[in-house]
């Protein structure tokens, strides 16, 4: 087999252990609901004195905390495996997931993708390329969880462009083959999740023939593995793995399990795998005052606001909803367009403060307070997806969701590292 080809490899792949309630340990991804603290505290409320994944991660919602947090998160990670309650389920393998939402049943595998043909930095064209602008301020605070953590756990999707179903799809079909590693109920609106190991040597290889197959027909510059989410949580395990094979040698770096982040690999082209916008909030402004401003911003660059055609949104405020169009845009895609605008906002309005919202109805919620304006982004057509990553090398930062907040990964498995 020939996995170092593809970017990707099987992996030990620990679950909790029997007698641990999936129920409660599954949570939803750390960067979901950050504006939101009453969807934590139902969901560690949820939890109760459990065994849970909520208790191996640090919500987004907390960072500001993350000092004072992050020393009981690594403890609880290391009594975790000292008492058995994670476990290894594939030793090495994959695990086969299916993921029922609201579209349909979302179909992904569980492995574990190479460091090494990965980077985000502006230019490069690996195997394995970020989609969205890496900001690398975001990195110190998770690095700092990432350091001394002796395990991971992901929310991390990745994409290939498999329109002929090759991949993951014949997995599917024998999964009746399979051994079932869980079938349960998420928390809170999240669906239900099945998982199966992916472990026999015919299995494993036909995983490889198919992989290997799909990267041929890429040709030249061929971008195979596309971070759909968890940008910055794959970001932050490259640079983690920089700072560590440093003081490596050669051949401990082969196989270092930091070398390697556990990720789920989607096919874009999974009819449950919906592409939503991710919206924008902006909270200490005055609606009007900021119209006002766009106005004069959308002048000095040549754009009108009130176009027939351009880029279309939905401002929402207390006062109601006001499509926008801006005709001319300075962007290449409508997300460019509006975050160029809010960032020069931002600069010259400091006590003004952005979110990046997933979901309409909690964009609308939020905008409606007084102080606050909310810009609903138009939808994202997955069939460019590819090529408008190969075209402007990274897109927008936030600029897309797959699914709403309550279809986002939940953290389930867990890799030492």
């Amino acid at each position: 087999m020939s996995f170092e080809r593809i970017g990707i490899r099987p992996a030990r792949i620990l679950l909790p252990a029997p007698q641990v309630s999936p129920e409660t340990w599954a949570c939803i991804a750390c960067d979901q609901y950050t504006s939101e603290p009453e969807y934590w505290e139902k969901a560690f409320e949820t939890a109760g004195d459990a065994p849970s994944a909520l208790r191996l991660i640090l919500p987004e919602v907390n960072l500001k905390q993350s000092e004072q947090l992050i020393p009981g998160i690594h403890a609880t990670m290391a009594r975790y495996l000292r008492e058995g309650l994670l476990a290894p389920a594939v030793d090495p393998g994959f695990i086969l997931c299916e993921r029922t939402v609201p579209s349909g049943t979302r179909l992904g595998l569980v492995c574990a993708v190479d460091l090494e043909q990965y980077s985000f930095e502006k230019g490069e064209k690996p195997l394995v390329r970020p989609t969205e602008q890496t900001i690398a301020s975001r990195l110190p605070p998770r690095l700092v969880i990432r350091r001394g953590a002796p395990v991971e756990l992901t929310h991390i999707m990745i994409l290939i462009d498999d329109p002929e179903c090759t991949v993951l799809e014949p997995l599917q079909a024998r999964k009746n083959s399979l051994r079932k590693l869980y079938d349960f109920d998420l928390m809170m609106n999240g669906g239900h999740l099945k998982g199966w190991a992916v472990d026999r040597a015919d299995d494993l290889d036909r995983v490889d023939r198919t992989m290997n197959r799909l990267l041929d027909s890429l040709g030249d510059d061929p971008l195979l593995l596309a971070v759909g989410d968890g940008n910055h949580s794959l970001a932050t395990a490259k640079a983690y793995w920089n700072e560590l094979k440093e003081n490596l040698r050669d051949e401990e770096r082969e196989n270092h399990p930091a070398r390697f982040a556990l990720c789920e690999i989607v096919n874009i082209h999974d009819n449950a795998l919906l592409f939503e916008p991710i919206h924008r909030v902006i909270t200490g402004t005055d609606p009007g005052d900021l119209l006002k401003d766009w106005q004069k911003y959308a002048a000095k660059k040549g754009m009108t606001l009130n176009a027939a055609e351009g880029h279309r949104f939905t401002m929402v405020s207390e006062n109601g909803d006001q499509i926008i169009t801006v005709g001319h845009p300075e962007g290449a895609i409508p997300c460019e367009t509006i975050q160029k605008y809010l960032d020069d906002f931002l600069v010259r309005n400091p006590k003004a403060e952005i979110d990046y919202i997933h979901g309409e109805q909690s964009l609308r919620a939020l905008a409606r307070k007084p102080g606050s304006v909310g810009f609903i982004l138009p939808e994202i057509n997955k069939r460019n997806f590819f090529s408008d990553v190969k075209k402007l090398g990274v897109l927008p930062r936030k600029t897309f969701s797959m699914g709403e907040a309550d279809e986002k990964r939940f953290y389930m498995e867990a890799k030492e590292i």
